[in-house]
């Protein structure tokens, strides 16, 4: 089951839709937080046509009317879609790819944390909370939006993922292990791409984007003497996500595309 939200023409504005990713179809799973926010605008500028899903309504309708506002004329809509149900992910891919005939990107954006001061307080509660946030959702996506993707003339998946997966630190354990499973699980699927491709190589991608950890405005205004070293706004990630579509499929796929310095 889903909830929809749809927001289309905006009347007096702009309709053209020519921007970098005009015509193409990108579903944004986690797009009710700040980094959701950010890039259904940065995909709506950019001329696509988007889908964002959210297990917050009220968030979602807020990044929906968002996007939808920063450029007149894009079809941007929002759907509450339970991604721990296998079913209920492979019905919004199928849903996507009957309304609007294709689907060319799924940018990953489900995030959570979970931690402790130590590594001998690590809590397994934390694991399990976690392995259904960071894991299983990417499990579900990527299965339900692969075969779309391959259809796709430029299909891209995008999971968003942390150094920590790389140089996990003591109180992280449960994190970090999530993350590590969740890019392993990704370059499985950029590896099937490879295989489809055959000797022309692959024309579908699947990528990772690596920070250290995200910051946006809010964060910023409440903790104004905070210098956030290394962190990626989420505008830039944004920005970054929307570049992945200007390279080619073998260029990205089965890479860390790294935001932040390397652990």
């Amino acid at each position: 089951m889903s909830d929809r939200v749809q927001n289309t023409a905006s009347e007096g504005k702009n309709v053209a839709n020519n921007g970098s990713l005009s015509g193409a179809v990108i579903a944004v799973a986690g797009a009710g937080g700040p980094a959701g926010h950010a890039t259904l605008v940065r995909l709506a500028e950019a001329g696509a046509v988007v889908v964002g899903a959210d297990n917050n309504p009220e968030r979602l309708a807020e990044a929906v009317d968002a996007a939808r506002y920063a450029r007149g004329g894009a079809t941007v809509t929002g759907e509450t879609v339970d991604l721990l149900d296998l079913d209920s992910t492979r019905a919004w891919a199928d849903r996507i790819e009957k309304e609007h005939g294709r689907i060319d990107g799924l940018v990953h954006l489900v995030g959570g944390w979970r931690g402790s001061a130590t590594f001998e307080e690590t809590s397994l509660a934390d694991w399990d909370l976690l392995e259904k946030l960071l894991i299983r959702t990417v499990q579900h996506t990527s299965l339900a939006f692969y075969d779309g993707l391959q259809r796709s003339d430029r299909g891209r998946y995008l999971l968003i993922s942390a150094a920590g997966a790389s140089k996990p630190t003591a109180g992280n354990a449960a994190y970090s292990a999530s993350k590590a499973a969740a890019e392993a699980w990704t370059l499985a699927m950029a590896d099937g791409f490879r295989k489809a491709g055959g000797e022309a190589g692959p024309h579908a991608a699947a990528a990772i984007l690596v920070v250290k950890a995200l910051v946006h405005d809010a964060m910023r205004a409440e903790r104004p003497n905070a210098k956030f070293a290394g962190f990626t706004d989420v505008k830039d990630l944004a920005k970054a996500i929307e570049g992945v579509w200007s390279k080619p499929a073998a260029e990205v796929n089965g890479n860390r595309l790294w935001l932040t310095e390397k652990p």
